[in-house]
């Protein structure tokens, strides 16, 4: 039997400057941000939630923070495109990153358009005969991917063919159309109104890439000239905008290309300093929250922990003055909760 521990060693937690937890009173609870805040004070992913709320707030009450917003998988067609569209409406957003899919739902959506529960009893084969697209659990209608792409060609009819094209060009040729024909709240309307760029890095991999491919195809088969697509334009555009900011904030929902493309911009300075001479500024994200339910073991680059992306010279540093908070949640649980709790902290 080993020896038994000096007991005058014990630490009290307190003389240690620990924080005491607290039990979650729910009886007690009067708000989502009453709620939120009990859960800062227990534990695992309700602790998560908590703190991330707090870096939000602070991002968001930040005025000279330039604030960017990624967001991937599945979320409009999961119905949370309104919780963007508040973000962005409350003036939280400066920027957004985010894919192809969730752009084309997204329209589908703020164009007036449904979304239909998937029934588990339909075979997936049965749904390809009927033009029901599945995304797990929900339906995209065939129909209104073929609408959608009646409006982009309508939306680039008018534009010369000389015209290069990039991603956050063609979203606001689409955001001004659904400014003009819809009184429904939507993303890419919301992006018009508040001048706010859309930018999806991986344009092709999605339904409104398609589009614009066929639409040049037809193009050249009447004999017109086609569209020039410039990815790196969008590059520039934004590496410019992080430029004029020394304060940086990011959001990100989910992974993938949107959250690498964003955060990546500070490496992409210093680099273009060190091999071409250029004077450029250090640019580093101060305010980071992520969503994601994609742990670091996997080896995905969803998965990556800001510690590491400080590594890479893509945070400041937490000793220097960064805050991060990482929730491995589903997005369409966690992200509302998030949002919700900073509106009733911060007010109209």
């Amino acid at each position: 039997m080993s020896k038994r521990r000096d007991e005058s060693l014990y630490g009290t937690g307190h003389d240690d400057g620990l924080e005491p937890l607290q039990p979650l009173d729910i009886g007690a609870i009067q708000s989502v941000d009453s709620l939120v805040r009990a859960m800062a004070q227990t534990a695992f992913g309700g602790r998560r939630l908590g703190e991330a709320a707090d870096v939000l707030e602070a991002m968001v009450r930040d005025s000279d923070c330039f604030r960017v917003v990624t967001v991937s998988g599945a979320m409009t067609i999961a119905k949370q495109g309104l919780v963007l569209c508040e973000m962005m409406d409350r003036g939280w957003v400066n920027a957004l990153v985010t894919t192809g899919a969730l752009m084309t739902h997204g329209f589908v959506e703020g164009a007036g358009m449904l979304h239909f529960k998937h029934r588990p009893s339909t075979s997936d084969q049965d749904l390809y005969q009927r033009g029901y697209n599945r995304v797990y659990d929900t339906i995209e209608l065939e129909r209104n991917l073929d609408d959608t792409e009646r409006i982009l060609r309508d939306a680039l009819a008018h534009l010369p063919a000389s015209t290069v094209l990039s991603s956050r060009l063609v979203l606001r040729l689409m955001g001004e159309h659904l400014v003009k024909v819809t009184e429904h709240r939507a993303i890419l309307k919301s992006a018009i109104e508040r001048d706010i760029p859309i930018y999806v890095p991986a344009f092709t991999d999605s339904e409104l890439g398609l589009d614009l491919a066929i639409y040049n195809r037809s193009r050249k088969m009447q004999g017109e000239d086609t569209f020039a697509f410039d990815p790196f334009d969008d590059l520039d555009d934004f590496a410019e905008r992080i430029r004029q900011h020394e304060t940086l904030g990011i959001l990100t929902v989910g992974g993938g290309v949107p959250r690498n493309w964003a955060q990546q911009v500070g490496p992409y300075l210093e680099i273009a300093r060190a091999r071409l001479g250029s004077d450029e500024p250090v640019r580093r994200y101060k305010y980071a929250v992520r969503i994601c339910p994609e742990p670091e073991h996997w080896g995905g680059l969803s998965g990556c922990s800001y510690s590491e992306g400080v590594s890479w010279g893509k945070f400041v540093p937490e000793d220097e003055g960064g805050r991060f908070a990482e929730v491995f949640a589903d997005a369409t649980i966690a992200w509302p909760l998030l949002v919700r709790a900073v509106i009733e902290r911060i007010g109209a």
